[in-house]
C-alpha cells in the first residue's frame, strides 16, 4: 500500500498536503482500492466553509457510494476539474493528479491533529 511520507491522513482515509495555508485533499490509495473503480465524484461544496470532519462531497464506485470528510476546516476553493472529467484518475494517481479539492484552511491546528504516515499505516493494518 502506498502511503507517501510527505502527507497527513485522516481516520476516514483522506489525505492532506499543505501548501502555505491551502490544503490539497484526496482519498488514500487504501480507500480507492477498497472502493474499486471510481465512476463519479460529487463535490457540491465549492465556496462553502466547513469544519474538520464535515462531509464535503461523495465518491461513487461501481458498487457503492462513500461520503468524503474534510480533514481540515476551511473554505472549499476548488474542485479538481481533471477528476470531474475523468474520475478514474482517483484510482490511477490518488496522491497526484487524483486530488479532489483545494481548501483555504481556517485552523492550522487541524493539520497537526491528523495522522502521520506511520499512524495511518497502523490504522489500516
Amino acid at each position: 500500500m502506498n502511503i507517501p511520507s510527505n502527507l497527513k491522513y485522516s481516520n476516514d482515509h483522506e489525505w492532506c498536503r499543505l501548501e502555505g495555508d491551502v490544503a490539497y485533499v484526496g482519498i488514500t490509495d487504501f480507500a480507492q482500492s477498497e472502493l474499486g473503480d471510481i465512476v463519479f465524484v460529487d463535490v457540491p461544496t465549492v465556496g462553502e466553509s466547513l469544519e474538520a470532519g464535515e462531509v464535503f462531497g461523495a465518491v461513487e464506485a461501481v458498487k457503492t457510494v462513500s461520503d468524503l470528510f474534510l480533514p481540515m476546516g476551511g473554505e472549499v476553493l476548488e474542485v479538481n476539474e481533471a477528476v470531474d472529467a475523468d474520475p478514474a484518475l482517483v484510482n490511477k494517481d490518488p496522491y497526484g493528479e487524483g486530488w479532489l479539492v483545494k481548501v483555504q484552511i481556517s485552523n492550522a491546528a487541524d493539520y497537526d491533529a491528523l495522522l502521520t504516515p506511520e499512524q495511518y499505516a497502523e490504522l489500516i493494518g
